[in-house]
């Protein structure tokens, strides 16, 4: 018997397609992505500014020396006038990578534009620090109390937690200079939020916390516990992406590669050509 009723086929009708001359409504691109644009400071007199000139040079052969052999440089700005400490900070800027030091002093790091090249502040400190990461920003990150590790209240809820304390005390303890990174990623691992807590609770707080910014933030947090950091992406809806421990000396994510430090000798080199 035949049914002289037939559906529609699917995806046509009313509002499946788009009305005459009407512009598509695309999801917008992620954006922020903060790349390096060159900055020429004005300056009117250069022989004004000498001291600045002079520390921007050794600065650059530092990169290229770091960049070669690794070997970190320290400049002390504490002691340049006026006119050549605005020509410092106009030229080095702000670049993708900020940390906070806690400790005695109390400290704050910026990277500038030229990768490598870390300005520190903080009470009776004023300098710049040449070199893959801040040599104190690896002495100081686990100061403080003892990670608390499975002394720690229990929440309730609590699953995997324990072992992935296990683990990382292991791999803490056993963890040496040079060894590559052990990584847990806790996005692709089976949790509660009772897990996290504790473990974010077991493992303490350190005294460095770091945040990179490029495509979306990175949020890198030294724990108590030595060689652990929680290292944390989000994109750039700052929804989080990537949710991990890793057992290291410092995060890649922080550190200045040699080739970033050669390039950024380079450059400050080009930048002084340009105000000369």
């Amino acid at each position: 018997m035949s049914n002289g009723f037939f559906l529609p086929p699917v995806g046509f009708g009313p509002g499946s397609q788009p009305v005459e001359d009407e512009e598509l409504a695309y999801l917008a691109l992620p954006s922020g992505m903060r790349t390096y644009s060159p900055h020429l400071p004005q300056v009117d007199d250069a022989s004004q500014v000498t001291p600045a000139l002079k520390t921007l040079i050794d600065i650059a052969e530092a990169c290229a020396t770091c960049a070669a052999t690794g070997q970190h440089a320290e400049f002390d700005l504490s002691g340049m006038d006026a006119a050549s400490r605005a020509l410092m900070a106009e030229t080095l800027g702000q670049g993708e990578v900020s940390m906070k030091l806690r400790g005695i002093p109390a400290l704050m790091v910026q990277e500038s534009v030229f990768a490598g090249v870390w300005m520190l502040a903080g009470v009776g400190v004023d300098r710049v620090e040449v070199g893959s990461v801040p040599e104190l920003a690896v002495a100081r990150a686990h100061q403080g109390a003892p990670a608390p590790l499975l002394s720690a209240p229990r929440p309730a809820g609590t699953v995997n937690a324990p072992a992935l304390i296990a683990e990382l005390v292991e791999h803490s303890a056993s963890f040496r200079p040079g060894q590559e990174p052990h990584v847990i990623n806790l996005s692709l691992l089976p949790h509660t939020e009772a897990d996290l807590d504790w473990l974010a609770a077991a493992m303490g707080q350190g005294a460095v916390t770091v945040l990179s910014r490029g495509y979306g933030n990175c949020r890198v947090t030294a724990c108590a516990l030595p060689q652990v950091w929680r290292v944390q992406f989000y994109n750039s809806m700052d929804s989080l992406i990537l949710d991990t421990y890793e057992v290291t000396t410092m995060p890649e994510v922080v550190i200045a590669a040699p080739e970033d430090l050669a390039d950024s000798g380079g450059r400050i080199l080009e930048v002084l050509e340009a105000i000369r």
